[in-house]
């Protein structure tokens, strides 16, 4: 990958990627939240990661990429849950603040830092500035996979890019 520079880097962040962070958060957000507490260890294979084990790594690893950007290195260790959130509906929430948090510091990097190269465990290297999509799209692929246990668990799925049948229905419901 060609360097960025610090401009471009600025641009991308600023004018491409806020915005489909800030929107991907709350469909996020809505996804952990809608996993049934009493159904975490729910997993379709035994191979499959359970559904409390899939909203836990959405809401570390979203945010040790954010986190990447930030400080311009990847830290395997950063951004862990503190041991008292422990149900879908608490990593919810220490997402949604971490996110919060993560999300205004990015908005006071400059181009320099956004553009400085950070290496990804030694298999490569990128600008920091494109952790935030990398990020984005992990998170979106496990989302989708958490996203497909819902029904299955016998939990609503919410609206994720347009109107899901479980949220059409309430609306039908309240008259709407």
């Amino acid at each position: 990958m060609n360097e960025l520079t610090a401009d471009q880097a600025l641009f991308l962040l600023q004018s491409v990627y806020l915005g489909s962070l800030k929107n991907e958060s709350r469909i996020t957000k809505r996804v952990l939240e809608a996993v049934p507490p009493g159904k975490c260890e729910h997993r379709p294979d035994p191979v499959s990661k359970s559904a409390i084990e899939l909203v836990r790594h959405i809401a570390i690893a979203e945010n040790r990429f954010l986190e990447t950007v930030i400080n311009g290195v990847f830290d395997v260790n950063a951004a862990a849950l503190p041991d008292t959130v422990k149900t879908p509906q608490e990593v919810a929430s220490w997402y949604e603040q971490r996110f919060a948090k993560n999300f205004e510091a990015l908005t006071k990097l400059n181009g320099e830092q956004l553009a400085k190269m950070v290496d990804f465990r030694g298999l490569f290297r990128r600008p920091a500035v494109s952790f935030a999509m990398l990020g984005m799209v992990h998170t979106i692929h496990h989302r989708g996979q958490l996203s497909s246990y819902l029904r299955c668990m016998g939990a609503k799925v919410p609206s994720i890019y347009g109107e899901s049948y479980d949220d059409a229905q309430a609306r039908q419901a309240a008259g709407d």
